[in-house]
């Protein structure tokens, strides 16, 4: 069966495109304080002080993380190709997925003999493996 590389509903690549412009307007958001102290790190954390300028949302302080900068509820989840994205665990879990709709992704702990059975099973069903390297294959431990 040959790959699709195209989504059968091309309303969803325009939905990612929605998504990501929506993330380009999004701003950078940092930790209060971390620009003036090197120990503290720009990984965001809510504010939550009494006399915080951030946490009142002052002129001139960074944005705060709220509810409204998230993307569109339909693009969620979705794969940056457009696809539905399903972790596999196992070359059984290919079976319910629709090859032109759907991605697979191998999920982190999966060995190399597990990787090369879903990989071929992958291959048999025509659905698209989008981790498909990452591990040693099993003839270089030989």
């Amino acid at each position: 069966m040959p790959e699709n590389k195209e989504p059968e509903d091309s309303g969803l690549v325009a939905l990612v495109e929605a998504r990501t412009k929506n993330a380009e307007k999004r701003p950078r958001f940092v930790r209060q304080e971390s620009w003036r102290y090197v120990r503290i790190s720009p990984e965001w954390r809510k504010p939550k002080g009494v006399d915080s300028k951030m946490r009142r949302a002052d002129k001139g302080w960074p944005a705060l993380v709220k509810v409204g900068y998230r993307g569109p509820t339909k693009s969620r989840g979705l794969h940056p190709s457009g696809h539905f994205e399903a972790l596999v665990q196992r070359p059984g879990d290919l079976d319910g997925l629709v090859p032109g709709r759907d991605v697979a992704r191998i999920g982190r702990g999966v060995g190399a003999r597990k990787r090369e059975a879903i990989l071929a099973r992958a291959k048999e069903l025509g659905v698209r493996i989008v981790n498909p390297t990452g591990l040693r294959t099993i003839e270089s431990k030989k």
